[in-house]
C-alpha cells in the first residue's frame, strides 16, 4: 500500500477523528472508505439565468415589452450618441 499526505480543513479532520473514535478504527481507514464511496450525485450546473431569476422583474417602470424592442426605446434615450464637451 502507497503513502499519500494530504491536507484537509480543520473541521474535515475533527469530523473524522470523532468518526474514528466512535467506531473504534483508524483515521486512515476512515479516509480510505470515503474516497471509495461513489460520489453524491451533483447538483445541476448552474446557469447564468439560475443566476439572476431572483432579479426577474423586480424593477418597477420599465416597458414590459423592452427586450424585443431595446434598439427603439435606446434610441428614444439617446443611449449611444456623442455628447457635447
Amino acid at each position: 500500500m502507497k503513502t499519500l499526505t494530504v491536507r484537509l480543513p480543520e473541521p474535515l479532520v475533527a469530523e473524522i477523528e470523532m468518526e474514528s473514535r466512535g467506531r473504534n478504527c483508524s483515521k486512515s481507514d476512515i479516509g480510505r472508505e470515503r474516497l471509495q464511496r461513489p460520489a453524491r450525485p451533483t447538483r445541476r450546473q448552474s446557469t447564468p439565468l439560475d443566476a439572476i431569476a431572483d432579479l426577474i422583474g423586480s424593477v418597477d417602470g420599465l416597458p414590459a415589452d423592452l427586450s424585443a424592442r431595446k434598439k427603439r426605446y435606446l434610441k428614444a434615450t439617446g443611449y449611444g450618441r456623442k455628447r457635447a464637451r
